[in-house]
């Protein structure tokens, strides 16, 4: 798919789905929000989760050999399916064994996974879906927009338009919800009561008892269970966990993650098979609890595989509670039909699709999570999210076999990656050359880029949209610009390290400056070497084994000041998140600790500094001045954003921030074609936020782009109120 076809169908899906996912995922994200921040125990057990799942995926083999136990000694039956065509051939073997013609369906993503209704229909058997969004979306022939609100692109006049045109009705439903939901219920209810078998999924398999347990808000699960006198549960090997008291921190989470509930409205717990008789609604008469029969298909289908795979196992943690979804702003944009493959969706359905379906299913949806982490503290199991994501996108990188335009860049990309990797992700991963070699003649390196010629160039050759204004270069770096001043407070006892990052030295080193005078003017002795951009760049694009060469790069130039006990402070807060973050990945286990713990964000350090005697009538002060403040995403992940706020704060501003999870532009992606409507789609949600005049401060590069953008007025670094020299 080329990149206008990539934009027009994202355009597209934005159009026909956006405002109605927006709207859904939003609440369900604020929901999860509040939930979260009410629940004392959630940090503990989200550990507790982790500990669970880490420990019954490395035991998986014994997990499965223990639930077939328990489930035979119960009389019931096993099958473990190698992949799709093979769990369809069982369960189609089960129908004809039962001499059924119509099977029921409640909570299963799995066989989405299997397509097993595709497989059924073909097959001659009748399949009905009994949720409300999966009966919707069986009704409009659709895929899922959502890992756990299938129809949540439709609102209720489309879900009207489309039961009137579909069903043969005396008289036209109505737009009203409930008259929807009572006209599926009844439908639903019918077929479950006619129904030969039927099929559930499992939020969790016990394999100590072969308990299944299930998590809804409708409750049809349970109907489809017990009703017929056949059920089948399909589910992942992945849902298998050891004992009844493992499912309680599961369970305490998976409704406030997913949905903001304290838990979900159904819980469910079925040893099968029940002992409860059958009814036939036809007779009236109850048939044997013996009659019973039960099949559990565990769907292996690359399960097995990525339990192997060190980078993709985590995937396997995943309980499908959809809150990496909602919380994600470009997901909040187009929904799971952009952001989303064969099967599943969001953040993670990445991993997913890498996983049971092979890269080539994740390569259209993997750009769309940018990395910006707000998925990463509302993931109940403590998936890295973001890290499958690169992961996936280097091997995307590695298989490309695309036609190359190496030619372009030619000897001034020095990275670690093959040839052919698409010139976008080659430019933009090696960006800090070109700065470099840029900042040897700014003046001239920047009438080039602001010619309407270069921008039209690499809008066609490179994707770098035309719409967008680039960044100039400085005229003097600011490394250069320390070099060639007299350092303050030589004979401080406190001595700190200003992190040249890639944006504060070559496009922007007054936010460097501002940040040298105000640590000098609260007594601390302030270097700014040159050091090595941080490997952000590269890793943004899924070079990782590039990331990997900056990391130890970047180490290897701050360890002599770690060894001197010198503080280093970051002003880009990307750049602190590689530190605390994905060095863990590219470093030696020593390296990045030492360098974690010796690290600092700017207004974290400012902060310390005041918390242990620096006096803030040093620097200037406001009183009661109104401002603005957007913090960056990886900044809240890391839980710095109140340090700004107490700072600005305690300088006598009048602070108000936005709440927007993310602006849209991280880093690269709102510069690139394909993606800038909706990178500017994402931003105006932050523009809701923003006062008509006053002004705004940003903590991060992007973000002071994006909203340079959306209101034509810029977003200093709120470092800048606070310079002694005052040059805003």
């Amino acid at each position: 798919m080329s990149r206008s076809e990539k934009a027009a169908e994202i355009r597209h899906i934005m159009g026909v789905d956006g405002e109605n996912i927006g709207k859904n995922a939003r609440n369900l994200s604020d929901n999860a929000t509040d939930a979260i921040a009410a629940f004392d125990s959630y940090e503990e057990l989200r550990a507790e989760t982790r500990r669970i799942k880490e420990e019954a995926i490395a035991s998986l083999p014994e997990r499965i050999e223990e639930v077939t136990e328990a489930i035979e000694e119960n009389g019931g039956h096993v099958y473990v399916a190698q992949d799709a065509e093979d769990a369809n051939r069982y369960i189609e073997g089960v129908m004809d064994e039962q001499d059924a013609e119509h099977l029921v369906k409640s909570k299963s993503m799995t066989t989405e996974e299997l397509e097993l209704n595709h497989h059924l229909e073909g097959a001659g058997y009748e399949v009905t879906e009994t949720d409300l969004g999966e009966f919707v979306i069986q009704v409009a022939d659709e895929t899922p927009s959502h890992l756990i609100a299938p129809a949540m692109h439709r609102s209720p006049p489309d879900i009207a338009e489309l039961f009137n045109e579909y069903f043969d009705l005396d008289e036209p439903l109505s737009e009203d919800p409930h008259e929807l939901t009572e006209f599926a219920r009844e439908r639903v209810g019918e077929r479950i009561r006619e129904a030969d078998v039927g099929l559930t999924g499992a939020n969790f398999v016990v394999t100590e008892t072969g308990t299944i347990s299930i998590v809804t808000n409708e409750g049809n699960a349970r109907k489809t269970a017990v009703t017929p006198p056949t059920h089948v549960a399909v589910t992942g090997i992945e849902k298998l966990i050891p004992t009844v008291s493992d499912l309680r921190p599961f369970l305490e989470l998976i409704a406030r993650t997913g949905t903001g509930q304290e838990i979900g409205a159904y819980l469910t717990l079925l040893t099968p098979p029940v002992e409860t008789p059958s009814l036939d609604f036809d007779t009236g008469e109850y048939g044997q609890p013996d009659d019973r029969e039960f099949h559990l298909v565990l769907i292996d289908n690359g399960r097995m595989a990525m339990r192997e795979d060190d980078q993709l196992r985590e995937t396997l943690y995943c309980i499908r509670c959809g809150a990496c979804s909602n919380a994600c702003a470009n997901f909040q944009s187009v929904g799971g039909h952009a952001f989303g493959g064969e099967t599943y969706s969001g953040g993670i359905g990445t991993g997913w699709e890498a996983g049971v379906h092979g890269l080539d299913s994740a390569a259209d949806m993997n750009d769309l999570c940018t990395g910006c982490s707000q998925c990463v503290n509302k993931c109940p199991v403590k998936i890295d999210i973001p890290w499958i994501n690169t992961v996936v996108r280097d091997r995307l990188n590695r298989s490309d076999e695309s036609e190359s335009f190496d030619f372009l860049v030619d000897g001034l990309t020095p990275d670690a990656e093959p040839e052919g990797l698409d010139v976008q992700k080659r430019l933009f991963g090696n960006i800090e050359t070109f700065a470099k070699l840029g900042s040897i003649a700014p003046g001239l390196s920047n009438a080039a880029i602001e010619s309407s010629a270069v921008q039209r160039l690499l809008d066609r050759f490179v994707g770098i949209d035309s719409r967008r204004s680039l960044p100039t270069l400085a005229d003097e770096t600011l490394v250069e610009w320390a070099a060639g001043r007299r350092r303050a407070n030589p004979d401080s006892d406190r001595e700190a390290v200003l992190y040249p990052d890639l944006y504060t030295n070559y496009f922007s080193p007054e936010r460097g400056k501002a940040a040298v005078r105000v640590l000098e003017a609260l007594g601390v002795a302030v270097r700014v070497p040159a050091v090595p951009e941080s490997g952000r760049a590269p890793l943004s694009q899924g070079m990782i084994d590039t990331a990997d060469g900056k990391a130890s790069a970047v180490y290897a130039a701050l360890a002599e000041h770690l060894d001197a006990d010198r503080d280093i402070v970051v002003v880009e807060p990307s750049d602190l998140a590689m530190f605390r973050t994905e060095y863990e990945r590219l470093l030696a286990e020593r390296s990045y600790s030492r360098l974690s713990d010796g690290s600092y964000e700017l207004f974290e350090y400012v902060y310390g500094l005041l918390e242990n005697g620096a006096e803030i009538d040093t620097l200037p002060t406001a009183v009661d001045e109104e401002i603005t403040y957007h913090s960056h995403c990886q900044q809240r992940t890391l839980g710095l954003d109140a340090y700004t706020t107490e700072v600005l704060d305690r300088a006598g501003y009048d602070v108000s921030t936005t709440d927007i999870e993310c602006c849209g532009m991280a880093g690269s992606f709102g510069y690139k074609s394909e993606y800038y409507e909706l990178s500017m789609d994402v931003g105006s949600r932050l523009d809701e936020q923003l006062p008509d005049s006053g002004p705004v401060v940003a903590s991060g590069t992007s973000c002071g782009e994006q909203i340079a953008a959306l209101t034509a007025d810029g977003a200093p670094h709120p470092i800048r109120l606070l310079d002694p020299r005052q040059s805003r």
